[in-house]
């Protein structure tokens, strides 16, 4: 590779594809992807026939009817953040509903439940759109999780502090409880996957209160690829069992979304073992911090909320005062957020990171909803400042970027083009990080975006199990490939 050269990287995210052009000596970070399933539907059967813990689904949904012949079962996905894949070949939804329907449960007795958490409410037609056309088709029903609205609520009981459990009416109703979804970083859980879909996936607003409280979000262990000492993880598994499911379908993917593997049974034992094997393949190994970070928010960033995980995994890399730019592909009908997100926003934005942190973590202060993402991004400011951190996405209109933690977009009738906007920012940065530093920057592209976790190269071994090693590449273009 010539060093006097561009490097060029494809993005590819949900509408945007493209080529960025990145300095020469930028240093490519790449994961090494793991090989695809090469048959999930075998996978899936061979998972659902020999789970981990459990019996047999199609044997546990027999058992289910011989005591209640009406009996009903709820299947629980993933809403549109998280790209689980639910249809087409490698669909996992439809095996399971499958196995309802030849244990002989009726098509009205099974339904589809969008765990959405506090999220915006799917609308049926949404939730249709990521799920397998048979599943439609058989008649079973879907429906999604609204987490303000306390008719589809329930109290399941009390956590340690006190606070009142409320969860998914349906869900706690339901005769066979089933969850689903994808074991994957996550920056205040450690991963998703398994009692997430429940806390906070269908739980009532008033009860994330504590899951993702400010004291919570600012421990230590509330961090990416750790659920040990994690006390939102923690809290998440006590919640998930006062309605405990009676079998979990997760999966692993690489990046392009392919399955990697399928993992299903008990919730713990699912987790444990997908966990285990995430490690292996989504530390990110660096050499050192770097003066600027180029990342992308990934397929499921449908919004800046969403863009907060790849913002925060950017600043796992980046020197302290670097620069950061993310790029984002916000799909969403609002490419912010919601109301309450976007009050957050506005105020952070008056007082400063810091003291926003101060505030909601005093004790007069009461939760508002979203307050833990407008965190997050305070946390990022801590290490990059507003005007060294440059965000774009296409979709988001030059008057919110007034809200918005970061350093000005584009001017209005400027380009829209991507590569050429990613650019402009990294030559911007560039020259006031020469400017700052007297030397010539480094440059870093996180090809995985928040997918891959950066750990500094003499703690990753540490951050491993004996069982589960990786190399630690030392090249200048360090673009992972497959294993």
């Amino acid at each position: 590779m010539d060093g006097n050269k561009p490097i060029s990287v494809p993005l590819s995210l949900r509408t945007i594809q493209t080529e960025l052009l990145l300095p020469p000596k930028t240093v490519v970070l790449g994961t090494r992807q793991p090989t695809a399933l090469a048959s999930v539907p075998a996978a899936l059967a061979t998972a659902l026939g020999a789970p981990l813990g459990r019996p047999p689904l199609c044997e546990m949904g027999r058992q289910v009817l011989d005591r209640n012949q009406s009996a009903s079962a709820v299947v629980v996905i993933s809403d549109n953040t998280r790209p689980v894949p639910y249809k087409g070949p490698d669909g996992i939804l439809w095996p399971i509903v499958e196995s309802l329907l030849q244990s002989g449960f009726r098509p009205e007795r099974i339904r589809i439940l969008a765990a959405s958490g506090t999220h915006r409410v799917m609308t049926v037609s949404e939730i249709s759109s990521l799920i397998d056309d048979r599943v439609i088709a058989a008649g079973v029903g879907v429906t999604c999780h609204n987490a303000h609205d306390p008719s589809v609520l329930v109290a399941v009981g009390c956590s340690a502090q006190g606070t009142t459990i409320l969860m998914n009416r349906e869900y706690v109703a339901a005769d066979l409880k089933i969850l689903t979804g994808l074991v994957e970083p996550h920056f205040m859980a450690g991963v998703s996957g398994g009692r997430k879909s429940i806390c906070p996936g269908l739980l009532g607003v008033q009860s994330v209160e504590e899951f993702h409280g400010a004291a919570m979000m600012e421990h230590p262990g509330t961090c990416n690829m750790n659920i040990t000492d994690n006390l939102c993880h923690e809290y998440a598994t006590q919640v998930a069992r006062m309605a405990p499911p009676d079998f979990v379908v997760n999966v692993t993917i690489r990046d392009d979304g392919k399955p990697v593997d399928v993992f299903a049974g008990d919730m713990d034992e699912v987790l444990e073992t997908a966990f285990e094997q995430l490690k292996s393949f989504v530390l990110l190994p660096i050499p050192h911090r770097f003066d600027i970070v180029v990342t992308h928010a990934g397929r499921g960033a449908i919004n800046h909320y969403q863009a907060a995980k790849a913002a925060t995994t950017g600043a796992q890399a980046v020197t302290k005062d670097g620069f950061l730019v993310v790029v984002a592909d916000t799909t969403d009908p609002d490419p912010i957020g919601n109301g309450t997100y976007r009050e957050m926003l506005e105020l952070m934005k008056k007082v400063g990171p810091t003291a926003f942190r101060q505030l909601i973590g005093s004790s007069d202060w009461t939760l508002v909803p979203d307050q833990w993402e407008v965190q997050m991004w305070a946390k990022v400011l801590d290490r990059v400042p507003e005007d060294h951190l440059f965000y774009y996405s296409p979709q988001t209109r030059l008057s919110d970027y007034a809200i918005l933690p970061c350093a000005d977009p584009p001017a209005e009738g400027a380009t829209t083009d991507v590569s050429e906007i990613v650019a402009a920012f990294i030559e911007q940065a560039r020259q006031q990080a020469t400017l700052a530093l007297g030397r010539r920057p480094s440059i870093a592209y996180l090809s995985d975006g928040p997918y891959g976790i950066p750990v500094e190269a003499v703690d990753a071994q540490a951050f491993l199990h004996e069982s589960a090693t990786v190399d630690l590449p030392a090249a200048e273009h360090l673009l992972g490939g497959e294993a």
